[in-house]
């Protein structure tokens, strides 16, 4: 066999495979969501998905950042877009039995977290700046941590069945916020679950890859 037709052979076997990793990753974290979801409804539990941007190749921010123009930043790849979409679709899987209305979105500030959020399609989102990353500025660590976490447990524990429930929050936001409050080092587009086992405590209750 001649060297060109192996070698597209086997590109097409590995592209193959990627695919069928991707589909099998892909309907794991379907029936972990779906868990969460329903759960989360029918025993009036709220969650938090803690979700880490999807796939921005690189690492911080170019020295020219400028959290006002999107440009500057560290964005979206094509392949992080569609993972973004895929996410927003496991969310809509009927068989999840997932009511979108009772789904709230916030998202750092920074693009890749914006779009992210916005690709999910689960409804408005809502910029909280606690979520905004401090990669570049560790000082604010502590602070916006506790602020983050003091945001939760007041959303988690506010939630009356007697009401109309949001009883799922989706903040998306960065590696270094993420692994701050719960001590997970999520991959991209990788969701953390945490619940209120008090008013003072989080507690992480399942990781959801979706790469």
């Amino acid at each position: 066999m001649p060297m060109n037709v192996l070698l597209k052979t086997l590109l097409v076997i590995v592209c193959l495979q990627i695919n069928h990793a991707t589909a099998d990753v892909l309907e794991e974290a379907r029936v972990a969501l779906s868990e969460v979801l329903t759960s989360a409804q029918a025993d009036a539990q709220p969650v938090a998905l803690l979700v880490r941007h999807a796939l921005a190749p690189g690492t911080g921010d170019p020295v020219e950042f400028s959290l006002d123009d999107c440009s500057t930043q560290r964005n979206l790849s094509a392949e992080g877009r569609q993972q973004a979409v895929n996410m927003g679709e496991l969310f809509r899987d009927s068989s999840a039995g997932t009511n979108i209305d009772a789904i709230s979105v916030f998202s750092s500030a920074w693009c890749r977290c914006q779009e992210t959020a916005e690709l999910l399609q689960l409804g408005p989102v809502s910029t909280l700046a606690s979520l905004n990353s401090f990669f570049a500025d560790m000082s604010t660590r502590q602070d916006q941590t506790d602020q983050t976490q003091e945001w939760l447990l007041q959303k988690l524990a506010a939630v009356d069945k007697a009401t109309p429930p949001h009883r799922i929050f989706v903040l998306v936001t960065h590696q270094v916020n993420i692994t701050a409050l719960t001590g997970v080092y999520p991959s991209s587009g990788e969701m953390v679950v945490v619940r209120a086992t008090s008013p003072s405590q989080l507690e992480v209750v399942k990781q959801i890859r979706t790469d």
